[in-house]
């Protein structure tokens, strides 16, 4: 009887050789696939949208071609604004409130004599079309942008597509000083390697000569998603790209979205709104031993003292925030029908943005960074467009939807990232906390003075931080 069952367990023996190792490939097989699955780098779902009027949605195939645009105004343009200027009512300003009360009433009235009198419109429009603009249709919006690319490129030397993004109350105008030390940096005393750039700067959708979406809900990943679209309608695969304000929003939800597009990101403000138990301990103990937190002795220097710099300073200047996250066509009728009333709004952000300190002066230390000509320019973009409204209605569709600007930090950013830290910002993020995000930071720069509007206030200590980090990328 032993000897009969021999053969069956001989069948079953051979049996368990195939079935037990095939067994145990399959469960690793599975506990691989969910393993390499766990390390799976999320990205934003690109999606789609349509932000034209609803009657034009289903008229026949987008228009996607690049259309030539160019800057123009009138007689009757500058008439209506001379009118309008003419009949401002002045406000006496409180003794000895220089900018703390918002823009000072009594420097006002020296700008809108200037804005009158002496500012050439037609001259500065000449200067706004010295770089080519363009209009294309994406998702049934014409999107505004000028494409420059450089005159002379040496022999050897690559040209790298940039992405230029703008914030709020900014313009594409912002960059006109950079652009020329990103085409030909030899030339303005950044000889930096072989690094050249071709930029792109687009108008934010209701922004300048962007159109304005028709439709709710236009947010920071609405506009990530037509800016990828305008890039590959130009013809690029990979770019580099760049932004502070609303554009570090933008850009960063560009690289969560594409990250296969984005060669390198380099940020001059960094969004990083989630609060935890960690970082309140951070917080606590950096004041103290800011090593034993990652804190670097700069870290502490411009995070410390915790409430002045973080709290009081912060709400002072969050006011504006609450009224456009929450019914910004109230206040911006008012805006859009009083040239005055829109320079005083948008100029104090160029004041108290730059530095904290030049609240306490008459003139807002405006004209010691910038000329008047050069923020006229700017209010005058948002004039002539009547687009003030529709750029206040951007943090309303923000902030309905993320009241804390966090929801997008729980995509990590794997790109190459540079962040460039300008003293005078609004608020400061320590390296160690811009890595919860930024988690392949490659350069982390201290810079040695500016504040906010990083391009238009300090474009050479910009340029040459963007231009290392590409250097850095372009070697890894």
């Amino acid at each position: 009887q032993a000897i009969l069952c021999l053969p069956r367990s001989f069948e079953y023996s051979e049996k368990n050789a195939v079935l037990v190792p095939a067994a145990a490939l399959g469960v690793g097989g599975m506990l691989l696939y969910w393993l390499r699955s766990g390390r799976r780098r999320e990205t934003i779902d690109m999606g789609d949208g349509w932000w034209g009027p609803s009657e034009r949605r289903f008229k026949g195939k987008e228009d996607a071609t690049i259309r030539p645009f160019k800057i123009e105004t009138s007689d009757k343009e500058i008439e209506d604004l001379h009118r309008r200027l003419d009949q401002f009512r002045f406000t006496p300003h409180v003794e000895g409130a220089a900018f703390q009360y918002g823009f000072n009433s009594t420097y006002l009235r020296k700008v809108v004599d200037y804005w009158r009198n002496q500012f050439d419109w037609r001259k500065q429009v000449e200067v706004l079309n010295k770089y080519p603009h363009f209009h294309t249709t994406i998702e049934g919006i014409d999107i505004h942008f000028i494409h420059v690319k450089p005159s002379y490129v040496p022999h050897g030397q690559a040209v790298r597509p940039l992405l230029l993004v703008h914030g709020w109350p900014g313009s594409f105008y912002e960059f006109y000083k950079i652009i020329p030390l990103l085409m030909e940096p030899a030339k303005h005393g950044l000889n930096e390697g072989d690094v050249v750039f071709e930029v792109i700067c687009p108008s934010i959708p209701g922004y300048g000569f962007s159109e304005a979406p028709h439709q709710k809900g236009f947010d920071s990943i609405a506009t990530a998603r037509i800016f990828h679209k305008l890039m590959s309608r130009l013809g690029f695969r990979e770019y580099y790209i760049q932004g502070g304000d609303w554009g570090s929003r933008i850009t960063t939800n560009m690289a969560q979205m594409l990250p296969q597009s984005v060669k390198g990101l380099h940020l001059n403000l960094v969004f990083i709104a989630r609060q935890s138990l960690r970082r309140m301990i951070c917080t606590m103990l950096g004041a103290y031993v800011p090593w034993l937190v990652g804190f670097s002795r700069e870290d502490a220097r411009r995070f410390y003292p915790f409430m002045q710099k973080n709290v009081y300073d912060v709400l002072q200047e969050s006011g504006y925030l609450h009224i456009q996250a929450t019914k910004p066509d109230t206040a911006g009728c008012g805006l859009n029908d009083s040239p005055v009333g829109l320079a005083a709004y948008i100029l104090e952000k160029f004041s108290t943005w730059t530095d904290k300190s030049f609240r306490q002066r008459d003139d807002g230390g405006l004209e010691s960074k910038y000329s008047l000509d050069e923020l006229l320019t700017n209010v005058m973009i948002y004039w002539v467009t009547s687009s003030i409204v529709s750029s206040m209605r951007y943090y309303k569709e923000n902030f309905a939807k993320d009241p804390d600007l966090n929801a997008h930090n729980r995509v990590g950013v794997y790109v190459p990232t540079g962040i460039a830290a300008f003293p005078q910002e609004i608020v400061h993020v320590p390296r160690v906390w811009a890595k919860d995000v930024y988690k392949n930071i490659i350069s982390y720069t201290y810079m040695p003075r500016g504040g906010h509007f990083a391009a238009f206030e300090e474009p050479k200590l910009l340029a040459q931080d963007i231009i290392q980090f590409v250097q850095k990328v372009e070697q890894l």
